[in-house]
């Protein structure tokens, strides 16, 4: 018997039919940092009030249909001073819980650590509106972690934490007159101040000190100095004045944070493609995977789609052979990509069918992405190629048609319109008759917004991955030649040739037709690069914080 949560208990069942709030820490900003209490909070929310900066990170975890009123007020006055003007989140909150709701107030770091919703719980308590806590990771505890920074060693080391907005001359002579680790929570621009009150308190001046912004997401940027030469690391490195003086920053202080030691336990920012804007040109439903793995090297994957996926002109003939399927037509079907699997499982579902239709029929599939399609689907595959995942690596292993084990001779195929004759003709020489059968269209997708077609031509990316030549294509159609800054990467030589015929010098070359195979091969390259930079004793840059027009040389 599985342990129940002490939150999920039978005791629960005294709040049904009336309103409830969780207050729910999100993190510091790494999606992946919300603990499994948390998700499963947001999923039984009826209403949802979350901090700007945290609602992209637990909106996706909320069911559909959930309330999400806004936090942030769009008006003439405040665009004007351009400074948002935020609701009071307790009132939203009350009233919600008032009409029987539950609730999901969900704010940045911790709840207990982070911001004042301790007023709001208070406010609940008054009324015996019952309420819950989710702790999250403070924001004062997840940053530093996330900048290599630890806050205690084997020794124990006091650790104090100081919020540099409310703290006063006591607090400020307390941290200063001992030797513990400080934490200050301030904005970018006033991180100076704070060093200075520190040396007025007594602390020395040469203490290590760093400073993180952006902390646990892919725009994090650390320095590191001391309490005396922050402002002047600051001055010189051109990070004041800057719009972006009100982000929030964490900064350490003591012998935890000293730089040395950072170099080594900078884990987070030591990523190969670290902050990296990575254009994935494809379709929405093949990109989510490749997105996935692309963040797990460091990157800011934006999805753009350059192919729109339709029906069939004339339905009628994928109709027939879906009802051969049924009806023993076929001793095959192969399926050449996922769109051809989500065409066919459409059909199915008009039909009323599931995978038990595929009973006694050999399945095959040209690749692993399109093999885990099928598997979703419920299907295993009996044949997927040994080498090259391509129409030619699955005819390497296709049997031939062989009438003494082979009651039915026909391969059902469900391709695009497009697709090359390659398979076919293979099959056909093995003896096998072929259905081939447009199960999709597809055509070249809608121009993306102008901004992004703006950054794709003014070197806004760092780097774009091509999948296949119709990618390349279309991409230039619709969006314009991505800047000779940027890093391209093709999956095969087929689509290298077209990116060259574009006009694009191509950086990175994939060892295999596979799009995972791919982005091993850009984190490679920028691990390479990376290295370079350090042994040129060069700070380690993006692509598009290069000087424009600079050399790139050629990685295969």
């Amino acid at each position: 018997m599985s342990p129940t949560s002490p939150t999920t208990s039978p005791a629960s069942a005294a709040f049904l039919g009336h309103g409830h709030v969780t207050f729910l820490g999100a993190g510091p900003g790494d999606p992946g940092l919300l603990t499994l209490r948390a998700v499963e909070a947001l999923a039984g929310a009826d209403v949802l009030i979350a901090e700007p900066e945290v609602l992209e990170v637990v909106r996706g975890h909320a069911r559909a249909g959930v309330s999400t009123p806004e936090l942030t007020v769009v008006d003439e006055a405040s665009t004007a001073v351009g400074v948002p003007v935020l609701r009071d989140p307790a009132n939203l909150v009350m009233e919600a819980a008032r009409g029987g709701k539950r609730v999901v107030r969900a704010v940045t770091g911790d709840p207990g650590l982070d911001g004042n919703a301790g007023a709001e719980m208070l406010a609940c308590a008054a009324e015996g509106i019952p309420f819950e806590v989710v702790p999250g990771v403070a924001t004062a505890v997840g940053v530093p972690a996330y900048a290599g920074v630890p806050l205690r060693d084997a020794q124990g080391t006091d650790v104090r934490f100081v919020d540099a907005r409310t703290a006063d001359d006591r607090c400020w002579a307390e941290v200063g007159a001992s030797e513990c680790t400080v934490v200050v929570s301030t904005s970018l621009d006033s991180v100076a101040a704070a060093a200075g009150e520190l040396v007025a308190a007594g602390r020395r001046s040469d203490t290590p000190l760093t400073v993180t912004i952006g902390g646990t997401t892919t725009r994090q940027r650390t320095w590191t100095a001391t309490l005396g030469t922050i402002a002047q690391v600051f001055k010189q490195g051109k990070v004041l004045p800057s719009p972006e003086g009100h982000r929030q920053a964490i900064a350490v202080v003591g012998e935890r944070s000293a730089p040395a030691q950072r170099d080594q336990l900078a884990w987070f920012e030591s990523k190969p493609l670290f902050g990296w804007r990575v254009l994935v040109p494809r379709t929405k439903e093949q990109a989510a995977s490749l997105s996935d793995q692309l963040r797990s090297y460091g990157a800011v994957p934006h999805e753009v789609p350059t192919i729109a996926v339709e029906p069939p002109r004339t339905p009628q003939q994928m109709e027939r052979a879906v009802k051969g399927l049924v009806t023993g037509r076929y001793e095959w079907i192969a399926f050449t990509s996922v769109n051809a699997v989500k065409a066919v499982r459409e059909k199915f579902e008009e039909y009323g069918l599931d995978a038990r239709a595929f009973a006694g029929i050999k399945v095959a599939a040209v690749g692993e992405q399109t093999a885990a399609a099928l598997v979703d689907f419920g299907v295993k595959p009996d044949l997927v190629p040994s080498g090259e995942q391509s129409a030619a690596g699955l005819l390497e292993d296709w049997p031939p048609y062989d009438p003494v084990f082979d009651p039915i001779d026909r391969v059902f195929l469900p391709r695009a319109d497009i697709a090359t004759e390659t398979l076919v003709a293979g099959l056909i020489e093995l003896g096998w008759e072929v259905d081939d059968v447009t199960a999709y269209r597809t055509v070249r997708a809608s121009p993306p917004p102008a901004d992004t077609r703006e950054a794709i031509k003014g070197g806004g990316f760092d780097a774009v991955l091509f999948t296949s030549s119709s990618t390349v294509r279309n991409l230039v159609g619709i969006a314009g030649k991505p800047h000779n800054v940027t890093v391209i990467a093709c999956i095969g030589p087929a689509t290298a040739k077209t990116a060259e015929e574009h006009g694009l010098r191509v950086d990175v070359l994939s060892p295999e037709p596979s799009v995972h195979k791919l982005a091993e091969a850009l984190a490679e390259f920028g691990l390479r690069r990376r290295a370079a930079a350090r042994e040129a004793g060069e700070s380690v840059t993006r692509p598009s914080e290069r000087r424009p027009g600079a050399r790139r040389r050629r990685t295969t």
